[in-house]
């Protein structure tokens, strides 16, 4: 099957998923859950796209580090929904639309979760499909580099939501702020390694041939969401009001890319 085709078949199937969990949320009343599915959605299209395409080196690896990266991020997110409850920021959001707008449940969480978050969530797709239809046929020195750089991204994913799950579970943290470990050195080290993730990705698809490149939006998009919209903006202003030593961090500690303490 040609790009044009696997590319058509992922849009359906994201399409028909995002119908479905839109459903799902009138009946229990929360989005949150959506944000598992951005990972395992992911996913999803990965192994479709590995059956639909032809077979290669690059496919092999897009797909078995897609699939590490959207189960350990899933599985984490999951935890998370089912221990905390709603995320307060789907919380307010929907909140708004029904102050401001006069929108009901279904409308706002349509127009404003489920529409919206299907299209970003495709283009940032686009590196473990496109990377899977392109013609070459071995693993060049550009792929190695994209499944270190992924793999480092991973590590430190993991490690910073590990740290920060450790964090929150200690009742007398509840007006702290997680200044140690990956923490002391990014505000978002988590976001941080996702993007690598992405990076690499987007590697190992150029790697793969030109129709790679074309792939470039997707963590172009990713990176932009994380540092400039939903992910690091949406925290740090509610960390602030909450936090009393927040204000400090944030001038000692680098927002994205971890960097050592500045000094006051």
């Amino acid at each position: 099957m040609d790009a044009s085709n696997i590319l058509v078949a992922n849009v359906a199937v994201c399409a028909a998923c995002f119908s479905l969990l839109w459903l799902a949320s009138l009946w229990l009343k929360d989005v949150s859950f959506i944000d598992i599915w951005w990972a395992l959605g992911i996913v999803l299209m990965a192994w479709m796209t590995y059956f639909l395409a032809d077979r290669g080196p690059h496919a092999e690896l897009l797909v078995v580090l897609c699939t590490v990266w959207g189960l350990r991020l899933g599985l984490y997110l999951l935890w998370r929904w089912l221990s905390q409850g709603p995320d307060h920021r789907y919380v307010v959001l929907i909140g708004q639309a029904g102050a401001r707008r006069g929108w009901g449940f279904a409308k706002a969480s349509l127009m404003l979760v489920f529409a919206f978050q299907a299209p970003l969530q495709l283009v940032v797709a686009l590196p473990v499909i496109l990377g899977q239809v392109s013609p070459n046929v071995t693993l060049g020195f550009l792929a190695w580099i994209g499944v270190a750089l992924a793999v480092f991204g991973i590590v430190v994913e993991a490690t910073a939501d590990f740290q920060l799950a450790r964090f929150r579970a200690s009742p007398e943290n509840a007006d702290q702020v997680l200044d140690f470990g990956l923490w002391r050195y990014s505000r978002h080290p988590n976001y941080f390694g996702e993007a690598c993730v992405w990076w690499g990705l987007f590697l190992i698809a150029v790697d793969s041939g030109w129709l790679g490149l074309a792939a470039l939006p997707g963590p172009l998009l990713l990176t932009y969401l994380l540092v400039f919209w939903s992910g690091a903006p949406s925290i740090e202003g509610r960390m602030l009001r909450r936090r009393p030593g927040y204000g400090d961090y944030i001038h000692r500690t680098s927002l994205f890319i971890p960097l050592p303490p500045r000094r006051h």
